[in-house]
């Protein structure tokens, strides 16, 4: 085998192996609590990207966009029906009151980073 070839298997298998552990290994964090609250940078993706809330409170997410992309200027949360802009720099609140219990996922409006809501008796 020629060095050129070792390098493309190598480099290859590098990619097979780094795609596997992107979308099929990779662990997610752990949930975070929110009692009335809870403040969500929007950076590059959502911080905390796990949260978790009680069944039948209201609680009050502040997503606070720090990133200029256009893909993260839109939050949607289809469970709960809502689809909002997010303005550069600033607090945009809303409120959810979970009807039921279960995992209920968000992401931004292309769809490409995504964030999801734990709720829990």
């Amino acid at each position: 085998m020629t060095a050129d070839k070792l390098i493309v298997t190598i480099f290859g298998l590098t990619a097979i192996i780094f795609t596997y552990w992107f979308f099929l290994m990779k662990k997610e964090e752990e949930a975070v609590a929110a009692s009335d609250s809870i403040d969500i940078s929007v950076k590059g993706g959502y911080s905390p990207e796990v949260i978790s809330l009680k069944k039948g409170k209201t609680t009050k997410l502040n997503f606070i966009r720090k990133d200029p992309s256009s893909c993260l200027e839109e939050v949607v949360l289809p469970d709960f029906k809502i689809r909002k802009t997010l303005p550069l720099n600033q607090k945009l609140t809303i409120e959810i009151t979970p009807k039921r219990t279960g995992e209920f996922d968000f992401a931004c409006g292309m769809n490409m980073f995504h964030g999801k809501i734990v709720v829990r008796d």
